[in-house]
C-alpha cells in the first residue's frame, strides 16, 4: 500500500481505507492514482459495444446484463481510484460482487430454454449479494465460476481453452496486484532510478486492471457462445482489427 505521505490533490485527503502503490498525484493534479484509472477504460469501452451489439442480436437480457455489470465495475473503479474516496471505494467493490453473480447466474443457465428463468438461482445470489454487501467477500464467487466452467467443457470439452484462457488470465492479475500490494516500498525505490517507461509498465495494480477486465471479458464470450451454440445460433469468434475478440452470428440456415 502506498505511505501517507503521498501528495493532495484536486480531491482533497484521501478517506478511503486502501490507497495503492501508484504515487497520488504524480501524473496530474486531477487524477489521483492515474496509471490504475486509466486502465479501467478496458472494462468500460469494450462492454459497451459488447451490450450493443447484444441488443441488435435479440440476445438474452442476462448477457446484456453481464456486459453493462462489467463497465460499471470499470467506471466504479475508475472513480474510486481518481479520488480515493470512501464513497468511490465503495462503489468500485460491491459492483464487483453483483457482476460475478450475474456471470455465475449466465453459466449455470447455459443449457435451458430460451428465456426460461430459475427463480431459485436468482433468490440464492441475491440473497449472497446481500449478505457480501453488509459484510465481507472471500472465494465463493471465484469457486462457483471455476465449477460452472467445469459443467460447461464437460459438455463441450474444445471450449476447455477459452474458458481456462478467461480464468488463467484473471489469475495472472491477482499475481501482479498481489506484488504490487506485498512489495510496495521496493518498487517505489525500482521505478525512481528507472527511465519513466518502466516505472509506468511496473505498475501492478494497472496490469490488474487490465487483465482482470479483459479474463472477465472472455468470461462473457464463453459463456456467450456456449449459451447461443445451445440454441442453434451458429456463433464465430471474430477479431477486430485482428486483436480485440468478439461473438458474431451466422444466418441461420434455410431448409
Amino acid at each position: 500500500m502506498a505511505p501517507a505521505a503521498d501528495r493532495e490533490g484536486y480531491w482533497g485527503p484521501t478517506t478511503s481505507t486502501l490507497d495503492w502503490c501508484e504515487e497520488n498525484y504524480a501524473v496530474t493534479w486531477y487524477i489521483a492514482e492515474f496509471w490504475n484509472t486509466v486502465s479501467n477504460l478496458i472494462m468500460i469501452i469494450p462492454p459497451i459495444f459488447g451490450a450493443i451489439q447484444s441488443v441488435r442480436d435479440g440476445l438474452e437480457k442476462r448477457y446484456i446484463a453481464s456486459y453493462l455489470a462489467l463497465t460499471v465495475v470499470g467506471m466504479g473503479s475508475w472513480c474510486f481510484h481518481m479520488t480515493l474516496k470512501y464513497e468511490m471505494q465503495l462503489l468500485d467493490e460491491l459492483p464487483m460482487i453483483y457482476s460475478c453473480c450475474i456471470f455465475v447466474y449466465c453459466m449455470f443457465e447455459c443449457f435451458k430454454m430460451k428465456n426460461s428463468v430459475n427463480y431459485h438461482l436468482l433468490f440464492i445470489l441475491v440473497l449472497f449479494s446481500l449478505i457480501v454487501t453488509t459484510v465481507m467477500y472471500g472465494m465463493l464467487v471465484f469457486t462457483l465460476v471455476l465449477r460452472s466452467i467445469y459443467i460447461v467443457t464437460w459438455v463441450y470439452p474444445w471450449l476447455r481453452g477459452l474458458g481456462y484462457t478467461s480464468l488463467g488470465i484473471f489469475l495472472l492479475g491477482f499475481l501482479l496486484w498481489n506484488i504490487d500490494n506485498i512489495f510496495c516500498d521496493s518498487l517505489r525505490n525500482f521505478r525512481k532510478k528507472m527511465p519513466p517507461i518502466i516505472g509506468v509498465a511496473t505498475q501492478f495494480h494497472a496490469w490488474w486492471h487490465i487483465l482482470t477486465g479483459l479474463g472477465s471479458y472472455l468470461h462473457i464470450l464463453f459463456s456467450l457462445y456456449t449459451r447461443t451454440l445451445y440454441l442453434r445460433y451458429r456463433p464465430k469468434v471474430k477479431f477486430l482489427f485482428g486483436i480485440w475478440p468478439v461473438i458474431l452470428f451466422e444466418p441461420l440456415r434455410k431448409h
